[in-house]
C-alpha cells in the first residue's frame, strides 16, 4: 500500500469518515477529504497533519506504509493488544491465508490489474502488522519470565 491510499483509507474507513475527523484536525470535512484525494497532487496532507491524523485515529497505516515504501518495518515499543501469543500467532496465519488466496484470485486471469495490485498490497500491510503483533507478544512473555 502506498501513502496516498493509506491515507485515503485512515479516512475514509474510520466511523464518521471525514465528517467525524476533520472537526478533530481543525479543518472543514472537504478539505479533509481533498488532502486525501489519490487522484489530486494539490493541497495534500503536510507531516504534521499526517501525524494528527494518525494520533487522533489510532490508525497507523500511513506510517507502515511510508516504512514500507523505504524498506522498513514499523514496530510498537509499548504492551501488545489484547490476547495471547498464540491468539496472535493464529491472527498471522488467517492474515496470511487472506493474502494467498487473494493473490491467487488475482493470478486466475494470468494477470494482476491495478486494483488487484492495490489489494495485495493492503492484505501484505495487514499481514506485516499481524507478524508484529506476534513479535510483541513474544517479547512481552519473555518479559514476564517467558509466561
Amino acid at each position: 500500500m502506498n501513502v496516498t491510499d493509506a491515507a485515503y483509507d485512515t479516512v475514509h474507513q474510520h466511523p464518521g469518515g471525514s465528517e467525524a475527523l476533520a472537526p478533530r484536525l481543525g479543518m472543514s470535512a472537504a478539505v479533509l477529504r481533498g488532502k486525501v484525494n489519490p487522484n489530486s497532487d494539490r493541497n495534500l496532507l503536510s507531516l504534521q497533519e499526517a501525524d494528527a491524523l494518525m494520533a487522533r485515529t489510532g490508525d497507523f497505516r500511513i506510517l507502515h506504509a511510508m516504512c514500507a515504501q523505504h524498506g522498513f518495518v514499523a514496530q510498537r515499543t509499548d504492551a501488545p493488544e489484547s490476547g495471547s501469543l498464540i491468539s496472535a500467532l493464529l491472527l498471522a496465519a488467517a492474515a496470511k491465508g487472506d493474502l494467498a488466496e487473494l493473490v491467487s484470485a488475482a493470478l486466475d486471469d494470468g494477470r494482476i490489474s491495478p486494483n488487484e495490485s492495490d489489494a495485495i498490497a493492503r492484505a501484505c500491510a495487514q499481514v506485516m502488522a499481524a507478524l508484529v503483533q506476534v513479535s510483541q507478544h513474544a517479547e512481552a512473555a519473555a518479559g514476564r519470565g517467558g509466561q
